[in-house]
């Protein structure tokens, strides 16, 4: 979002419809658009009350370092036009040591620039590495892909931060990028689950991932139609028959997997 003039009137559209209809967490990154994600979500809310919304963004490893993590921060408050962020997470693992970012994310906070941090596309192997090092207790969510299609993490990640109260954030609800999503769209199970509810297969998506306890949903869309049914999903709660049918089709791993991705 924010790279075309073309879709920008609406894009921001998406944004302030979704906060007048009580959305308040919203997921940016300084590498979407290099920066001008961010930027966009800098105009979206203005005139908006700060303290209600919840803005998370995130540092690219390679900015991760005691060098540059301070400046790229800054930069991103800049585009956001915001004095804090409510959450600054590591993007993905780097060459710079863990150790170091969980300092400079510490100092961020003692500064006021930052009031959480937490990190993305992280494994159960690095998650146990960050919550054993100093100040690591103080991670606060983990980012990662998640969908119907794509339940790796279900196997040992998410019980392993689930038990240190780390909520997991799952972006791509709706398999946007990812190669299963016909697959997913045109699967017996989630089609009647969709014709009995009266919505869209992909509501279902995004249902199915608002069912899971200690996780966040972050639905990317720019376009004003597809922000309205994301939202509507809001009021619908799949029941433990709907969730029997969409496990048969599509069941958890019962083995450790890669972490996905795309």
């Amino acid at each position: 979002m924010g790279d075309s003039l073309s879709t920008r009137i609406e894009e921001i559209e998406c944004i302030r419809y979704a906060i007048d209809k009580g959305v308040n967490m919203i997921d940016t990154a300084e590498m979407y658009g290099n920066g001008n994600s961010e930027s966009l979500i800098g105009e979206a809310i203005k005139g908006y009350d700060r303290e209600s919304l919840f803005i998370v963004s995130k540092v690219l490893p390679s900015n991760a370092g005691r060098n540059r993590i301070f400046q790229s921060c800054k930069n991103t408050l800049d585009r956001l036009q915001t004095d804090y962020l409510d959450m600054y997470l590591l993007h993905w693992r780097g060459i710079i040591p863990l150790d170091e970012t969980i300092e400079c994310m510490e100092e961020l906070k003692a500064s006021g620039k930052i009031k959480r941090w937490g990190v993305s596309n992280m494994d159960i192997d690095d998650m146990f590495e960050i919550t054993h090092a100093a100040k690591g207790d103080q991670c606060q969510v983990n980012q990662v892909l998640y969908h119907l299609g794509s339940r790796g993490i279900e196997y040992s990640l998410k019980p392993f931060t689930d038990s240190r109260n780390i909520p997991t954030m799952a972006y791509c609800p709706l398999a946007q990028g990812g190669r299963l999503k016909d697959k997913l769209l045109k699967s017996k199970s989630v089609i009647k689950i969709s014709e009995k509810y009266g919505v869209s297969p992909i509501q279902i998506l995004l249902l199915f991932v608002l069912n899971q306890e200690n996780m966040i949903s972050i639905p990317k869309t720019s376009k004003l139609k597809h922000m309205k049914e994301n939202i509507e999903c809001l009021d619908i709660i799949l029941n433990e028959e709907d969730i029997e049918l969409l496990n048969s089709e599509f069941p958890a791993p019962n083995k450790k997997v890669s972490l996905d991705i795309e």
